[in-house]
């Protein structure tokens, strides 16, 4: 099933507001469900001004130069664009410092076809650092300042991704934070703080079956002249190993579809050895469970894992 069926899938939940960092899903999103409000939710580039005016109703942005264009495109295309202004607030990902903040926001709100619609802020995704407290209120006082300085409203205060989510639960939000980006909570269930599940949330949701390709039994240690492989690894092995064979599986998935680090299989007797460009190779011990060539296996995925595979032209989709 392609991307845009499962995009469709969300659209017939109700959802009212998608965001992304992908134009192109923006662009899907739009044909099969225009009324959902979209939000590129990343500083735009340059060469994709005129497709975030029409794809995305909202964009996220830190940089002045960006906004004017943005504004300029907007012209053109007779839209008003809505921006959320992201505040640097330790994480050190995107976002304007705060001694900048309004002289910042006294330019932007000159521009023509541009609608100023809420601030926000990025935490945990880039050095871990998490939200607190201390941080969403000198938020909200970013927020405050704001409106007494220019005499405009700011609707929305964005305060975070599903790391926050914890925080809500247990009260510890300020009143004024109304708007957040939920991705790895709402798909995977797990409170970021404490690693288990929400509760009445499911951590399954997505899993991946690959067919095995090959099924041989063969030696642990590799014969011959060692270097790099085309992962940038040179594997190591222990010295108990040599002499030693298993039931080696090669499945066909590789680095092209997702990083092996996002994998978990579901046969806890499975061990994930190394992945080429397409093919992943698993060592499968004595083969107890009888396994054989065209068997599908199958994984649970970490988040970047399903993010990756969802964006992927190459792996099949299928809702159930």
């Amino acid at each position: 099933m392609r991307q845009s069926l499962y995009l469709k899938e969300l659209s017939i939940l109700g959802i009212t507001e998608m965001h992304d960092t992908r134009i192109s899903n923006l662009k899907t999103i739009k044909k099969i469900s225009p009324d959902i409000q979209t939000v590129y939710i990343k500083p735009p580039a340059k060469r994709s001004i005129a497709s975030v005016i029409q794809f995305a109703d909202v964009s996220f942005n830190t940089d002045f130069y960006t906004i004017q264009m943005l504004s300029q495109e907007a012209v053109k295309q007779n839209k008003t664009h809505k921006v959320i202004i992201m505040i640097e607030m330790g994480d050190l990902r995107e976002g304007v410092m705060g001694d900048h903040l309004l002289d910042f926001y006294e330019q932007v709100f000159e521009l023509p076809n541009i609608q100023i619609i809420g601030i926000g802020t990025n935490l945990n995704c880039l050095n871990g650092i998490l939200p607190n407290q201390d941080k969403l209120i000198q938020l909200c006082l970013y927020k405050q300042l704001i409106e007494l300085k220019f005499s405009r409203p700011i609707p929305w205060i964005s305060g975070g991704t599903s790391v926050t989510l914890s925080l809500l639960i247990n009260q510890q939000i300020p009143a004024g934070i109304n708007h957040f980006r939920i991705g790895e909570a709402l798909f995977f269930g797990n409170d970021l703080f404490t690693g288990q599940p929400f509760r009445g949330m499911e951590t399954d949701v997505f899993v991946l079956s690959a067919e095995i390709i090959e099924l041989y039994e063969k030696p642990v240690i590799p014969s011959g002249e060692q270097i790099e492989n085309v992962a940038g690894h040179i594997p190591s092995f222990h010295e108990d190993d040599y002499g030693r064979s298993s039931f080696r599986a090669i499945i066909d998935i590789g680095l092209l579809d997702i990083n092996p680090v996002f994998l978990i299989p579901k046969d806890e007797t499975l061990q994930i050895i190394e992945a080429s460009s397409d093919m992943l190779v698993l060592d499968l011990g004595e083969n107890e469970q009888k396994y054989k060539t065209g068997d599908l296996l199958t994984f649970h995925l970490r988040y970047m894992g399903a993010l990756g595979l969802m964006n992927s032209n190459y792996v099949e989709k299928v809702v159930r």
